[in-house]
């Protein structure tokens, strides 16, 4: 019986510890400002080639260069290719 009365009691006290750590981080929180829109650099040349060009790379990352990376990194690939642990 003392057993079970034990470990009821470390349940019940993690639990509340749990809880006001919770309560801590909630109330802790502040939201993240912004970055504030200037609008002299939104016509950016760069940045206009960077709405382009970014979804084209990620595009690339998720087909090619993550199946890729992971292939390399199974023998016998990861030898032949120099990727010794």
């Amino acid at each position: 019986m003392a057993r079970r009365a034990s470990k009821r009691s470390r349940s019940t006290a993690g639990r509340g510890i749990a809880t006001c750590a919770l309560l801590l981080v909630l109330v802790g929180a502040t939201p993240s400002a912004a970055e504030e829109y200037q609008s002299s650099y939104t016509g950016h040349p760069v940045r206009i080639l960077a709405y382009v060009v970014h979804p084209i790379g990620v595009i690339l990352d998720f087909l090619i260069f993550r199946p890729a990376h992971w292939i390399a990194s199974h023998e016998p690939i990861r030898t032949l290719v120099g990727q010794h642990h």
